[in-house]
Parts: structure tokens; C-alpha cells; sequence
């Protein structure tokens, strides 16, 4: 199969599996262990943050998962060496997904009982930490959840929100190998995504695939549809990407609800384009679809077909009549936060600093982190 295009025929065959980083996250021994388990265990796509530092990470990682594709081969992981696609997230108004939460620690009473700290998924929220020689939010860790806020008993934490620049976003794509973009847009916001898009159409053509990014709304398929006459003509692939409950799925089973209902209200307007779900989704998600029967359960064979090779696949010619394939942020990144943790405490053991324990150093937790991402990728992949 031709490894350029190989993402785009699994979304063609309606298994396409997207790795959520964080468009705010920018910690990039996180961002580098987890483009490293999820690529070996076979994911689509790697969406991270806009951020140099943070796509020199996710690259570094994609460069290590090839060397150990034959390993991975041996330990049954249907990893050929295929890079998944690298995806930058935008914005082009206020949108959670670019938020980070922020508060002054001296102001907290002493004899809070920390609500914060213990609700963060990330762990982004310490005090008094040894480890961090740091009380507050570790910025970089934040990827904007929002949870933290209406547990604080003082009504002290905030969040500060950020916008995407297409003027600095731009050089990237073009200089960095980033091979998709996604839009974070909400209904009534057309003015603004038209701004970002022009800035972002001299370059359009270097994209190999485009995802919209949109929360539910009274008239969003409207919206969408406008958002589709501004886009067009489009070379690229293009993703319509159901934002049903941000940053949720590691909340419990009735998050993925929302996700599923908003992927099958855009399937009913017939959009041209894939489909693929998003917010809320975590290890529900597959087995929902599959009752519902909203996946592709007949995987297309012949031209084109698995194993065999392909050509550049155009954008979906007509409406899907199933979903494409599913996106896991929170869900996938807590799942592996286990192995990450105790990544991170070999790191701060170690006496020699510069000397900072990578996942592919250690084999151990390499693989079991492979595993438990392979754990997720397989349920749409199988």
C-alpha cells in the first residue's frame, strides 16, 4: 500500500482512527510517548497543537516508530512503518479546546481540601510539589478541560483563552511536513472562519486532508453548508468532525451518547465529506455504532482494497452513509497516563538530568503502552 495516502483509504473503508493531543497541550514528553504508542499500535492520524516545539515532538516520535516497526511486527501489531498523518488544530473564535486554567496558589486557604488537583485528568494542577518545585498550573500539562472550575469551593480559578494566527501557523505547514489542519468553528461564526480561511487558502493546496471541528447548535447543518461553500473547491480529503462533548470521554459511558447523536445528525444532511466523531468518545463508542449501525461492517476488497496498492485518493465524491471513523482525546490520553507516570517519576529519579528516559528507552513500558493503545485502536480497526 502506498504509505502517503494509506490514512485516507481508512477513511475511505470507514476505520480511520485519530489520536486527540491536546490543541492546548505542550507537554512534549506527553506529546511524543503518546504519537509513539498510538502510531505503532496502528492510529490514522496525530492531532497536536500549532505549536513549533510540539510538532518537532510528534515528528520525533513518528521517526522512532518507524525503527521499531519490525518489533512491533513480532509482537503482532499490524504496524507496517506507515506514518499517520500530522494535524495541526485552529481556531478561529473562543473555543475551549484553546483554553488553559489559571489561578494565584496563595490564594487558596490552607485548609482547602484541593477539589482541583484531584479532578485533573492531566495532573496540570500541584502544591507544594517537590518534583516541580511548584504550586498552581503547570501551563504546559493544561489542556483546557475546564473540570477544575466549578469544583473550587473560592471561585478562584479562570481560564485564558487564546486565537489561532494564521500569519504564524502558516510557515509551519509549509516548512514542517504537517499534513492536515483542523478548524475549531461554531455556529454564527462565519465571518470569522472566513477570515481564517483566507489566510489559510495560498497554502490549502499542500494539505492532504482538511477537518471542521463544530459543536451542535440550532442551525448548524446551515452553517455547515455555508462553511462548505467557502471551502470549495477543495483538493484535499475533508473531514466533518462531530464535536458532540468536549474533553469528556474519560467521564464514564453516557459521554459518548452526545458524540453519536451529532455524527448522525450531519449523516442526515448528506455533506459531502467523512464523517468522523469526536468529543466524548472513549471505549463505548465503537460498540454503540456498531448496534446502531452507523459503521461499516463489509470492508470493501478489490481496487484499491487493504494490502494492495493505491492511488491518491480525491475528496469523497458523494455524502457517506456511514461514520468514517472516530477521534479519542481525553479517553486515549488518560488510558496510557499510568505508563506516562511512571515515565516521568524515572525521569525525575534519575541523578543525571540531561539524561531524561524516553518511552522507546524504556521496553518494558514501550510495549505496555503499545498495548493499551492498540487496546482502543482495534476496536474500529478489527
Amino acid at each position: 500500500m502506498t504509505d502517503l495516502f494509506a490514512p485516507l483509504q481508512s477513511l475511505k473503508q470507514g476505520d480511520w482512527f485519530k489520536l486527540i493531543c491536546g490543541a492546548s497541550l505542550q507537554h512534549l514528553p506527553a506529546v511524543r510517548s503518546l504519537t509513539l504508542a498510538y502510531t505503532l499500535a496502528g492510529a490514522d492520524c496525530i492531532d497536536v497543537a500549532a505549536d513549533p516545539a510540539v510538532i518537532a515532538a510528534a515528528q520525533a516520535a513518528l521517526q522512532v516508530a518507524r525503527t521499531l516497526a519490525k518489533d512491533a511486527q513480532k509482537r503482532g501489531f499490524d504496524y507496517k512503518g506507515n506514518s499517520p498523518f500530522l494535524m495541526v488544530s485552529l481556531n478561529d473564535g473562543e473555543d475551549p479546546h484553546f483554553r488553559k486554567a489559571e489561578f494565584n496558589p496563595t490564594e487558596c486557604p490552607t485548609d482547602c481540601p484541593r477539589p482541583c488537583e484531584r479532578i485533573c485528568p492531566a495532573q496540570a494542577i500541584v502544591f507544594n510539589s517537590i518534583k516541580e518545585d511548584f504550586s498552581g498550573v503547570l501551563s504546559q500539562k493544561c489542556y483546557g478541560c475546564g473540570r477544575c472550575i466549578p469544583v473550587c469551593p473560592y471561585d478562584i480559578i479562570d481560564t485564558s483563552s487564546y486565537m489561532s494566527t494564521p500569519g504564524a501557523i502558516a510557515p509551519l505547514v509549509m516548512s514542517t511536513g504537517v499534513d492536515a489542519v483542523e478548524i475549531h468553528t461554531k455556529v454564527g461564526r462565519l465571518a470569522e472562519f472566513q477570515q481564517l480561511w483566507q489566510a489559510i487558502l495560498p497554502w490549502a493546496d499542500k494539505l492532504k486532508l482538511l477537518a471542521i471541528s463544530c459543536p451542535d447548535g440550532e442551525g448548524m447543518i446551515d452553517y455547515l453548508r455555508g462553511v462548505y461553500d467557502l471551502i470549495t473547491p477543495l483538493k484535499s480529503a475533508l473531514i466533518w468532525q462531530t464535536d458532540g462533548r468536549p474533553m469528556s470521554g474519560d467521564i464514564g459511558d453516557g459521554t459518548t451518547i452526545a458524540s453519536v447523536k451529532l455524527g448522525q445528525k450531519v449523516l442526515a444532511a448528506k455533506l459531502p465529506g467523512y464523517v468522523q466523531l469526536a468529543g466524548g468518545t472513549n471505549s463505548y463508542t465503537i460498540s454503540k455504532l456498531k448496534a446502531m449501525g452507523l459503521l461499516k461492517e463489509a470492508r470493501e476488497q478489490g481496487a484499491g482494497g487493504r494490502g494492495e496498492e493505491i492511488f491518491p485518493l480525491p475528496p469523497t465524491p458523494c455524502p457517506p452513509s456511514s461514520i468514517s471513523g472516530v477521534a479519542y482525546g481525553s479517553y486515549a490520553r488518560v488510558l496510557l497516563s499510568p505508563i506516562l507516570e511512571q515515565l516521568e517519576n524515572k525521569e525525575v529519579s534519575n541523578t543525571n538530568v540531561k539524561a531524561a528516559v524516553r518511552l522507546e528507552e524504556d521496553d518494558v513500558l514501550l510495549w505496555q503502552a503499545v498495548e493499551l493503545a492498540h487496546s482502543l485502536v482495534s476496536q474500529i480497526k478489527s
